[in-house]
């Protein structure tokens, strides 16, 4: 606990969601007590009647933004002008009305996905400008990218503290596990738990299997977004990540021994692969504000398979 947060109202969008609610839990562990959790039922933060509204209901001294429209590869070629429209219609007017009503600071959560398709590892945010991102998600990254644009030039014209995170793919208890719009470590979790119970001999994965991806467990992605929210004043973008590279082709195999499936993975190379390669240079969030990653991936892995288990019984 720290007595930083004892006297902070702190609203956390998307605070009842996968990443919000592991947010709200970890600022209850370092002494937070008026915490206002916005929920999109009551809130529709597409609309600037409904920030101006939670704004006046909550009186907040820092606004944690977590919340976002987000999905899979296949849910971001569904829907790429929802995803854009919507992250950067919350985004950007809720930024704008915190500095307009004095919140003390705003804290902005970006997405790997806003790096360049092609870039050298590990990912520095220096080089977040040196191309453009992904296709399948580049509406996604780009409305979030927009955030970081906002945040500087409000510090700049404003002196606003408003800071900015890039969190690589979150995993953990609580993940979407939906086959349509969940990321890849649910989805693979569930065909394999669901070819196991139905008999089947094989499961389908997309792509070839040659990309890499970094992955980081729910809970230290929640306790990075505090500490930068309690120790971080800059604009700079700050990297959130576990420096744990690994193959869609391995992750799927460590996701079926997991499962216990015995099974077949086929490969639909129809589908996309996405960005080739992701790994993130962490130095910065570890040098700043005292963050590193402490759930190893076997280990996270397991309580992820463990929860859907139980969920699903």
């Amino acid at each position: 606990m720290t007595a930083f947060w004892q006297d902070k109202k702190v609203v956390v969008t998307g605070g009842a969601g996968f990443l919000g609610h592991n947010i709200v839990a970890t600022l209850k562990r370092r002494g937070a007590e008026d915490i206002f959790v916005v929920r999109s039922r009551e809130y529709d933060l597409r609309k600037r009647e409904a920030i101006l509204q939670l704004l006046a209901d909550a009186k907040p001294d820092i606004v944690i933004h977590a919340a976002a429209t987000v999905g899979g590869i296949g849910a971001n070629r569904e829907h790429p002008a929802t995803f854009f429209y919507d992250n950067l219609q919350m985004g950007v007017q809720l930024l704008h009305e915190s500095w307009n009503a004095n919140v003390s600071k705003f804290v902005a959560i970006g997405t790997v996905c806003a790096y360049p398709k092609v870039l050298e590892l590990p990912f520095r945010e220096d080089d977040l400008w040196n191309g453009y991102p992904e296709e399948t998600n580049a509406p996604y990254g780009l409305a979030k990218k927009m955030l970081l644009v906002q945040s500087q030039a409000y510090r700049d014209q404003y002196d606003y503290n408003s800071i900015f995170l890039l969190p690589v793919n979150l995993y953990g208890p609580g993940d979407n596990f939906d086959l349509e719009t969940g990321h890849v470590i649910p989805m693979l979790v569930r065909k394999c738990i669901e070819a196991q119970e139905n008999g089947q001999d094989h499961i389908l994965a997309w792509g070839d299997g040659s990309p890499t991806r970094e992955f980081l467990y729910v809970t230290d992605a929640a306790e990075a977004i505090v500490l930068a929210a309690e120790r971080y004043n800059k604009s700079e973008p700050v990297n959130i990540g576990s420096s744990f590279e690994i193959s869609i082709k391995d992750l799927t195999e460590s996701i079926a021994h997991t499962t216990g499936f015995r099974g077949e993975v086929r490969w639909d190379t129809s589908k996309p692969n996405g960005q080739p390669r992701r790994k993130l240079d962490v130095s910065r969030a570890e040098r700043e504000f005292g963050f590193r990653s402490r759930v190893t991936f076997q280990e996270g892995l397991r309580n992820t398979v463990d929860w859907y288990r139980a969920q699903r019984h």
